[in-house]
């Protein structure tokens, strides 16, 4: 007869909260999200939409599933015309995967139907008790995913640190990763490249300044993300937020939004009633990131101050807006007239300008 050790009494209160909060998302009906979806292809449209392209192998890495799975997966989403496949221009035996106009829509729905979901059930909590849910489902998502709890974990994706202060290679790395992206989709040069770092080695030179704080993001002692406070203008009531950045490769696996999180946190801390940032029109992964956290498009005009014609977006996150803030889908952000003549230095996720 085979014989079980009867689990500690957290371990079965945990399980049963689990059981129940997949019933509550309604996981285990024929429907997902408001789709007739399957709980992976909702996944899988999700991922598409937050980072705009994915190979199946970076799709299989994030759901945590095996390369056959992915392969039926994405083949069934082509056929109902929510995918689509092209190859890469710097390797033919890599395809990307897009949403298509219609898996966009989906997407949307999706989108719109789940915040409403999490928004009308965090809006029963204190903002304590939603702090402490949030901490509580990546602490404990984690751990699942850590190798001591996890068999077979030849596709977990490795964890990443957030780390407060200064690290050696820190401005390089931020410059480096940048100037990278920029370059890559809008043509940013030398001018952009030399005006991050000056930038960032004059806020370094007063990091220690109360209102002032970097966040870097790191997997395997490699820097894999950042992101910056300002407090310069504090005595206005606002701070900048400034070299928000995730290199390429770990894109997708919550580094941006757990960086961002720390960053809000430390200015709702200071009091600041406002928190800005400027950047590029076209990262609408990183748009949807700053609009699900608050903020709200308070401007934008056209620059050409780096070489290359691009939209320069201003954002702003009011504390006396966020109460009230509507799901991502509902929102209609309203930009003002500008009064800038469209010199000013703006740089995605930064604010250069004096």
């Amino acid at each position: 007869m085979i014989q079980i050790t009867a689990p500690s009494p957290i371990v079965t209160e945990v399980r049963s909260a689990s059981r129940d909060l997949v019933r509550q998302l309604g996981l285990m009906s024929r429907t997902v999200a408001g789709t007739d979806l399957s709980i992976s292809a909702v996944h899988a449209i999700i991922e598409l939409g937050n980072t705009g392209e994915l190979s199946s192998k970076q799709l299989g890495e994030r759901l945590l599933l095996e390369k056959s799975t992915i392969s039926r997966l994405v083949k069934s989403l082509a056929v109902r015309g929510e995918v689509s496949e092209t190859r890469s221009g710097n390797d033919a035996r890599i395809k990307h995967l897009h949403l298509t106009r219609q898996g966009q829509g989906t997407f949307e729905a999706i989108e719109k139907f789940t915040n409403a979901r999490v928004s009308g059930a965090l809006g029963k909590l204190t903002h304590r008790s939603q702090r402490g849910v949030l901490k509580g489902l990546r602490e404990y998502s984690a751990a699942l995913g850590s190798p001591s709890s996890q068999p077979d974990h030849e596709h977990q994706t490795q964890r990443f640190q957030t780390k407060a202060g200064y690290a050696p290679a820190l401005i390089g790395s931020v410059v480096a990763m940048m100037h990278s992206h920029m370059n890559k989709h809008y043509g940013f040069g030398l001018t952009f490249e030399r005006r991050i770092a000056s930038d960032l080695v004059e806020f370094m030179s007063r990091i220690d300044e109360p209102g002032n704080c970097i966040w870097r993001a790191e997997c395997n002692g490699r820097i894999i993300g950042s992101i910056s406070i300002d407090g310069h203008h504090s005595d206005d009531g606002y701070a900048h937020l400034r070299w928000f950045v995730v290199g390429e490769e770990a894109r997708g696996a919550g580094t941006g939004r757990e960086l961002l999180s720390r960053a809000l946190e430390f200015c709702d801390g200071h009091g600041y009633r406002e928190i800005h940032l400027w950047t590029v029109k076209g990262l609408d992964a990183a748009r949807k990131l700053y609009e699900d956290s608050g903020f709200e498009l308070a401007d934008e005009y056209q620059g050409d101050q780096w070489g290359t014609s691009v939209t320069e977006q201003k954002f702003i996150r009011r504390q006396n807006q966020l109460a009230t803030a509507l799901p991502v889908g509902q929102r209609k952000p309203q930009a003002e007239k500008s009064e800038s003549s469209g010199k000013g230095a703006l740089q995605p996720c930064h604010d250069y300008r004096p």
